[in-house]
């Protein structure tokens, strides 16, 4: 998701300097393990970015989209709470085919949307039908893997086509074009969750009561299958950017959970300021819509010129690949190496492929937001490409809302993606190139790349389907279609004293079912006499997502 990402796919972006490591544990505190007491629970206050919310759960991308709609919607399968592993939702039970092409999920007797109305078999598979011809739906690509389904998004086969068959209201059977073991992980996104035709009609633990000037306020669904289990009477999230309102806002109790910018020395409990990595990656890409920057000698020359470990040092975790270390995944090649003579000699030779002299300058179009880590980059880039003949012109386009947006009509060569995966495999990277996914802004095709996709996809052993997993990520690296930076820290401000239920993740993804009051206590010390310990200038986290 991007945001992770946008998010998680939803793109995220959390930027760590390395003096905030220095005074704050990744750790969480200890907490106090306490049953949800009724008498104790009430609204749940949330501070979060200033950021006009995609309500529409089949095209949000963002972080904060996909945190919110584990309150609103929910499909055959939801997140642990903890580990974050796919648990059975509107599912009650399922079974998989000998060949593992077929799927057969039972459904909950008696379930309901909000309104009351019947959530059954047929919902689900409106619902999946729904985004696969909804128009510029970001993550409907990843149920290519039903037979169908990808001739339905590309026009080229009808919906009566796709292989999602209801055999009774209680009962929907899927057929697969390839084994996909990952497959309930894939269905614990938001994307595949039952969406109700109507509107303002959901599925999840709560419902929107009201939605207006940068305030969303949501109430408990009664007509929830779960609904005994939810603790909260509701929860309100507020929008705001002024980091020293936030961190006031906190310290007085005003609100319960900081998302979004706060000055984290202004927090007078430092207990609650709470750091996590983050399962994603920070990259620069090349948009293959232009000569020049479509062939990859002319990129291999840039790459070769980067000084990396200027471009990443102010980066607590920095990334050389695409995919997030996991366990039992190979290491692949990545991009550290900086040799700036080399580069020249590649710069020359691709030059002399095409015809072009090597006192051509070649021009290369760098879209930005207007912020400084942005400018940092592009201040480093334009320095270490200038000797090469090339010449960086920087476009500033729009803010963490409009900017992934405008990629796809942007004259641009070069972009910024920040890429929070949305499930713990490969593929929730990997698909972002692959040559037909709706999660490609990028342009980017490669046959032998989308052969090696495919060819996991038919692999039922993880450790050999990571083996192919690393070969295609190495086909993009040598490619040299990305340039890493870092994998993301994000920072959430919450005193787990106080608010049960929150645990950190990789994924940054916190499902607001499971969240209650523990306490009355606030755990703040005395406003007055607290003694403050300042943060060097660059220790503030912007915790903004894109």
């Amino acid at each position: 998701m991007k945001n992770k990402r946008i998010f998680s796919l939803v793109t995220c972006l959390c930027l760590a300097i390395p003096a905030v490591f220095a005074q704050f544990n990744f750790n969480l505190p200890k907490t106090k393990n306490t049953a949800p007491i009724p008498s104790l629970q009430r609204v749940l206050t949330i501070q979060d970015m200033v950021h006009e919310y995609d309500l529409n759960p089949y095209t949000a991308s963002y972080n904060s989209e996909a945190q919110l709609f584990t309150a609103l919607y929910e499909g055959l399968f939801s997140y642990d709470p903890i580990t974050l592993d796919p648990v059975n939702a509107i599912c009650e039970t399922y079974k998989i085919s000998r060949n593992k092409m077929r799927w057969t999920f039972t459904l909950r007797k008696g379930l309901k949307f909000s309104d009351g109305s019947p959530l059954n078999a047929s919902a689900i598979r409106n619902s999946w039908l729904s985004l696969l011809a909804t128009k510029n739906a970001p993550f409907a690509s990843l149920i290519d893997c039903i037979e169908g389904a990808e001739a339905y998004r590309t026009g080229k086969g009808s919906a009566d086509d796709v292989r999602i068959i209801v055999r009774d209201e209680e009962t929907l059977v899927v057929h697969l074009t390839e084994p996909t073991e990952h497959f309930p992980r894939i269905l614990c996104h938001h994307a595949f969750s039952a969406v109700s035709k109507k509107k303002n009609v959901f599925s999840g633990p709560f419902v929107i009561s009201s939605y207006s000037n940068g305030e969303l306020k949501m109430v408990k669904n009664m007509n929830y299958r779960d609904a005994a289990a939810v603790q909260l009477p509701g929860i309100t999230i507020r929008q705001g950017d002024d980091a020293k309102e936030n961190a006031h806002l906190f310290n007085t109790g005003e609100a319960d959970w900081v998302t979004g910018d706060v000055e984290v020395e202004k927090i007078l409990n430092k207990d609650s300021i709470n750091i996590a990595g983050e399962f994603g990656t920070t990259f620069l890409f090349f948009k293959q819509s232009k000569k020049i920057w479509n062939t990859q000698e002319f990129r291999i020359a840039l790459l070769e010129a980067v000084p990396y470990d200027e471009l990443r040092k102010d980066y607590a975790v920095k990334a050389n690949s695409l995919v997030y270390p996991l366990s039992g995944y190979p290491s692949v090649i990545g991009w550290d190496d900086y040799d700036p003579e080399d580069a020249l000699e590649l710069m020359n030779i691709a030059r002399k492929k095409v015809g072009l002299s090597s006192s051509d300058i070649l021009k290369i179009n760098f879209s930005i937001m207007d912020l400084d880590y942005m400018k940092s980059w592009a201040e480093v880039l334009k320095k270490a490409w200038a000797p090469l003949g090339v010449e960086l012109v920087v476009s500033v386009d729009g803010n963490f809302t409009t900017y992934v947006n405008k990629i796809k009509n942007s004259p641009a060569d070069l972009f910024m993606y920040s890429w929070i995966g949305d499930f713990a495999d490969p593929t929730t990277f990997l698909e972002l190139f692959r040559s037909n996914s709706t999660l490609n802004v990028s342009g980017y095709k490669n046959s032998r790349y989308d052969e090696l996709l495919k060819q996991a996809a038919g692999t039922a052993k993880q450790k050999d389907r990571f083996v192919i997993l690393a070969e295609a990520e190495q086909v993009i690296l040598d490619d040299a279609e990305i340039i890493p930076i870092s994998h993301p820290v994000c920072m959430h401000v919450i005193n787990t004293n106080v608010i049960g239920g929150w645990k950190s993740n990789a994924l940054d993804i916190h499902p607001f079912k499971y969240l209650y009051i523990k306490s009355e206590e606030t755990d703040v010390p005395n406003l007055v006499s607290y003694p403050l310990q300042p943060l060097p200038e660059q220790g503030r986290l912007p915790s903004s997502r894109l």
